[in-house]
């Protein structure tokens, strides 16, 4: 008679049953930025695209328009100009030195060695106005008389004038200089020039301003200066004579080859041209 085996409970040792295992979690996902990726920006509504194009285009309009205006009047003035030159042929007044004396020329030289000039100058001046049909108005005119740029006399023609068409009008005035302190090269060097048969160089600057009229169209007042050089001079013998001595006391200089230049003097703000 056989025995049944009947199955132990307990488990075999060397076995392991597992129920409902567990799986380990996922890894972890990284992120890896983008480096080159553009940041988000949100669209700009359509209106504020239109408004921004509208703006662009109506600055560029006022640009072209303000040019072609600039051009227009331009042209219209150099138009203008071209047809006043043909109808009038507008030419600069001239100027001339008639004659220039001198009365009176001191260098006193002070105990401590300081020279001053004293000097009284009689200067006649000529203007010509060549036009048939243009008329000059001159302001009052500064006178200034130089000797290799250092100014030995001062004065003016106090009086307003009127320079006709094909006139020719005298100026006369008296410039002079008291006390005049003067450096020791300018001293050796006008000493030295008088010792010289032509005398001292001289130069005289008109300084003034006029408006020039044309029929009834006048223009703006314009600076001018007028710069007369090649003028040439001795000095009286007796130099502290007054002004109202005889002719002999007199030097008169020569001005045959004195040329005079009128130069226009435009002022825009602080600039003189």
């Amino acid at each position: 008679m056989t025995d049944r085996v009947h199955p132990t409970s307990k488990p075999n040792g060397t076995g392991t049953t597992v129920r409902n295992p567990k799986l380990p979690p996922p890894p972890a996902k990284t992120q890896i930025n983008n480096l080159n990726r553009l940041p988000y920006r949100p669209n700009l509504p359509n209106y504020q695209r239109k408004r921004r194009s509208g703006l662009r285009r109506c600055f560029c309009l006022c640009c072209f328009w303000s040019v072609l205006v600039i051009i227009l009047v331009l042209l219209l003035a150099g138009i203008a100009g071209c047809v006043l030159y043909l109808l009038y042929h507008p030419q600069p007044p001239t100027f001339s030195v008639t004659s220039l004396k001198i009365s009176q020329f001191n260098l006193t030289t002070a105990s401590d060695d300081t020279t001053r000039l004293t000097s009284k100058l009689n200067l006649t001046i000529s203007t010509k106005n060549p036009n048939n049909k243009i008329v000059f108005y001159y302001d009052p005119i500064a006178i200034t008389c130089l000797s290799e740029e250092t100014q030995i006399a001062t004065g003016s023609f106090g009086n307003s004038f009127t320079s006709s068409p094909n006139n020719i009008t005298i100026i006369r005035s008296a410039i002079s200089s008291t006390s005049l302190l003067l450096e020791t090269e300018t001293v050796d060097r006008m000493r030295s020039d008088l010792k010289k048969k032509s005398g001292l160089p001289l130069k005289i600057l008109l300084d003034t301003q006029a408006t020039m009229k044309i029929e009834s169209i006048k223009s703006k007042k314009v600076g001018i200066r007028i710069k007369c050089e090649g003028i040439h001079s001795l000095i009286p013998k007796k130099g502290g004579v007054k002004s109202n001595s005889s002719s002999s006391s007199v030097a008169a200089a020569t001005v045959s080859d004195a040329k005079c230049e009128v130069d226009l003097r435009i002022k825009i703000w602080k600039w003189t041209f």
